[in-house]
Parts: C-alpha cells; structure tokens; sequence
C-alpha cells in the first residue's frame, strides 16, 4: 500500500499486503462469524441433525458436538478462528453448551450489525452488551435452583439431558448412572469446597459389543498387554509397584569403547549384565510387589527374570496413566528400583489381561477407595463408539459443573426466555442509546428456543409468542418440548442444565461479539513466496543468486 505525499509515494505496508478498512471490515468479520454460527446451528438439541466431516485423508467423523464439529471443520478466517475459540473455551470451562454459545454469538452480532446500520457506534454497542451480559448473570443466578452432592436423581438427570439427542441416546439411563457414579468417586473436598478433576475420569473406548455394554471399573484399564506370555493372566491382591525408570543396564553417558580379547571376557561382560538386571528383579521381589508397571523400557532377560518370579509386568505405561494408577491404588511412583519398599505399592482386588474386541488390556480392578477411574465405552461401530465417547465426555463435565457450583437451570430454552424478558424490562430503565443494545442482547437469547423449535418442525414464531405469554405469567420453566411439539414445564420433564453452562456461553459468546466489534480495520500481509530452487539444484536459497 502506498500514499502519496506532495507527489512522493511513500510506502506504508508491503507489496501484496491487503487491507479492508471501517464499516468494510465490521461487515466482512460479521459475516463470517455469522456463516460459522450457521454451521452448527442446525445441531442445537435432542431434535438437532448430525455433520458429516471428511478430512483430506478420507477420514470420517460424525457428530453434532459443536466443538467437535468447528475443530474438524479448520476455519481459516481470524473472525471465523474466534467463533472456534468460544466452542473451545466452553468445551474446557463445562464439557457442554458449544453449540448455544457459537450460535448466540452469532446472533449477537447479526443484531449488532442492525445498530451499526442505524449509525449506532460500536462503542455504545459493547457497553451495552457489557450491561446485558453482567445483568444476565445476576438473573441467572436467582432463577436458579440448589442441587447437593448426594442428588443422586438430579445429578441423573443433568446428565441424560446432556445426552439426549446425541449417539448415546439410546443407553443414556444406564451410561448417566455411570457417569455419576465415576464423578463422585474422583470428587475431593478442599477447604469446604467439592473439587473435581475430570481428568481422572479415563475414558477408554473399544468398538464391538453394545453401547449398554458399557462399564465403570473402580480401577484403571490401561491399553496394554504384559511383557512376558510366562507371566500370570490374572493376579489377585496385587501389590502394585510404579516404577519410572527403565529396567535395564544402562548405557554410558559418553561414548566408551570396550575392546574385548578373548571369548571369556565377553561372557564375564554379559554375565555381569544379567547379574545387574537379576538384582533389580530381586529388589522388586524384596519389596513384597506382584504386579509392575514401568513407564520407560523392560530389558528381554528381566522380563525372563520376572516371569520366573510370577510377577506381572507392563512397559512403556504413559505418565498420565501413571498418575492415574497412583490416584487409583495408592501406590508411589518410584525413580529409582533401590528406593523401592513395602510402603511404595499400591493395592488393586485383581489386575487381569482380558481381551476386548480382539486386543490384550490390563485390568486394575477393586481398588480401596480409588480416586481415579476409568469408564469403558463400548459400542457397534468405530463412529458409534467416538460418538459415544463425546456424549459420556460431555455429561461427565456437566455433572461435574453442577456439583461443584450447586446450581441448575430449567433447559428448552426456558432460562434463555426469561433472561430476554427480565432484560427488555432493564433496558427500559437504561438511559441512552445503550437500552438499543441491551434490547439487540435480549432478542439474541431467543435464537435458542427458536432454534429448538425449527428443529422439531414447530412454528418458532407462535412457539416465541406462547413463550414470551407464559413467562409473563410467571411460569418460568416453561420451554420448548421438541418431543411432544409444545410448551411444557422443563423442571416436571426433568430437561435441566447446571448454570455454569449458561454463564459461560453468555460470557464468552459476549466477549467475541466485542471483540469482532471493535475491529474497523483488517491489515492482512501477503503470503510469503519461497524463492524457486535453480535448476540442478545449487544455491537456490541464497538472496540474488536465482538462476
């Protein structure tokens, strides 16, 4: 780009560079956040269709997991690249809710492209997105209802409305069960507080089976086999040791060279060897363990060792496995085999190598009180399993949002609705042009339920009136029932989300409509040209020398 100065181009930005400026820029951004909320909105709830993406590999994935679908999808515009950082933001903070917040941030800035088109500055807008957005959250957080750690029914609940509609619909009473089951059992109290690490919660999927097949195991299953086929299948009350290092002679640091001159001297050399692997087996036996997992390397002639011994041996264990086995058994993760003694191990009822769809896995089973676990997904296909895999995900974040905050909401939009109103009501003591956008804000919220409406082949117009009717009445968990085609009560239907799913989908949603608001010139550089390779090869990177 250049501008010209009493006739003297000066030059401002590269050759090539482009830049869209002003009311150009808002628009090309808006549109394409708007074209990315597009692509998901279809997916919104239990009536909600499906994608399918294929990648450059042929590769398929189908699903209509908001964050699942915008990752695959790699957006390459920067506005578009915030609309997939909300998805991944809510994915993070609460495991569910990707979709209401893309779609609602999209919705907030088709409404804000109305007031920019009134001459209203972007400026005003965001303030008042920011008072609807903080307004919002008060709201939500006095319509909501309490939950405790020991609802068992609820937190059942929770986690079946995060389900439905997904690819575990089917078997969703029995895997919510689970989910609840594993979230309470890795939960931890700290300073008054309930703590949850969904970390902790290994979800471990194998096609074949059904997806009522699915198991929680008060252990870890680890996707590996023993080292040594003379090892035992199965021991029971195992003493588990954890070791770090590798069980193996080791190598010299520097380069050492070991000149051999007769036959014996080679034999003393590897008897030497065998002797040093021989003692780190005695060490383990020493220490009472009958069960070993290694997360680096077993030497050939230690495994022999071990399996003489009948202890059981896994290697190359990854750490967050490790980890994971120390929080489920209580055992230490030890570096060096020396330290190794009786208080180090840990204890598991059983730990068995079982086949699963064809393939060996370790089984650490009936740990004390483990606070790690795994939940085995089962299922007929490799894209009913991830399926499956996604929705467990999801009800696993969800649970645990509303144990750890203690607060749930009516879902079908009902809590959307009554935000809308309570904010219309608000606006109206708002001084200013900010009352527009809080208005703009409020009419964004109903994109929810109207959406749930299409997508169950409602009317959303008279489905939004009749809403807006019932609320004003005071029934404020009236939303959409996409099964029976209706208004009903979503407490009585049992259709509940935790508030943090909300809270967080206005906040972020909100953040990225200002953020995209606020840009009024987009300055792209050129992509760099890589300088052509002289023909036979030669000095081709070299500055000035292209043939």
């Amino acid at each position: 780009m250049t501008q010209q100065i009493q006739g003297q181009p000066i030059l401002v930005l590269p050759e090539g560079a482009q830049r869209i400026l002003g009311r150009d820029a808002q628009k090309t951004n808006m549109v394409v956040a708007m074209a990315v909320a597009n692509a998901v909105r279809s997916t919104l709830g239990p009536k909600g269709m499906d994608k399918m993406l294929v990648d450059e590999l042929g590769d398929i994935v189908i699903t209509n997991d908001g964050a699942t679908i915008l990752d695959e999808m790699s957006v390459e515009h920067p506005a578009g690249k915030m609309m997939v950082e909300v998805a991944k933001t809510q994915d993070e903070e609460v495991g569910d809710g990707t979709t209401t917040a893309v779609v609602l941030a999209g919705e907030l800035l088709k409404n804000a492209d109305a007031l920019l088109d009134k001459k209203i500055h972007p400026s005003v807008i965001v303030k008042g997105y920011n008072m609807a957005a903080a307004k919002a959250l008060q709201i939500l957080d006095k319509i909501s209802t309490k939950v405790t750690f020991d609802d068992d029914k609820v937190l059942q609940q929770l986690a079946m409305t995060a389900m439905t509609g997904k690819g575990a619909e089917k078997a969703r009473e029995d895997l919510a069960k689970i989910v609840v089951k594993a979230v309470k059992q890795v939960a931890e109290e700290y300073n008054g507080e309930i703590v949850i690490d969904k970390d902790y919660i290994k979800l471990e999927k194998k096609q074949g089976g059904d997806l009522a097949d699915t198991e929680l195991i008060n252990g870890i299953v680890i996707d590996k086999e023993r080292v040594h086929s003379n090892m035992p299948k199965i021991v029971k009350r195992a003493k588990i040791a954890l070791i770090d290092s590798a069980l193996e002679v080791k190598e010299t640091e520097t380069d050492a060279e070991i000149r051999i001159t007769s036959p014996d001297q080679l034999q003393a050399f590897l008897d030497q060897e065998e002797q040093m692997l021989k003692k780190m087996v005695d060490q383990i036996k020493a220490s009472g363990a009958n069960v070993v997992f290694c997360q680096k390397g077993i030497d050939d002639m230690a495994q022999h060792f071990l399996a003489k011994e009948g202890i059981l041996a896994v290697r190359r264990v990854k750490k967050s496995d490790m980890e994971k086995l120390a929080r489920a058994t209580g055992a230490n993760i030890v570096t060096s085999i020396k330290d190794l003694s009786s208080k180090d191990l840990g204890y598991a009822g059983v730990v068995e190598e079982r086949k699963i769809a064809g393939e060996d896995m370790i089984f650490v089973e009936n740990c004390k009180d483990p606070k790690a676990v795994t939940i085995l997904v089962r299922g007929g296909t490799e894209h009913v399993v991830d399926e499956a895999e996604r929705a467990v995900n999801d009800a696993i974040g969800v649970v645990a949002s509303a144990i750890e905050d203690g607060k749930i909401l009516p879902g079908g939009g009902a809590c959307e609705i009554e935000l809308a109103l309570e904010l219309n009501k608000y606006a109206k003591t708002v001084g200013g042009r900010e009352q527009l956008a809080i208005s703009a804000f409020a009419s964004a919220l109903e994109i929810i339920p109207r959406t749930l409406a299409e997508s169950a082949g409602m009317d959303s117009i008279d489905t939004l009136v009749e809403l807006r009717a019932r609320h004003e009445k005071g029934d404020k968990n009236a939303g959409v029932d996409v099964f029976r085609g209706k208004i009903s009560d979503m407490m009585k239907l049992h259709v509940i989300e935790p508030a943090r799913i909300k809270e967080q989908a206005i906040t972020s949603a909100g953040e990225a409509a200002e953020m995209i608001l606020r840009i009024d010139d987009i300055i792209a550089a050129s992509a760099k040209k890589e300088t052509p390779s002289p023909p036979g090869g030669g000095m081709g990177g070299m500055p000035g020398m292209e043939m």
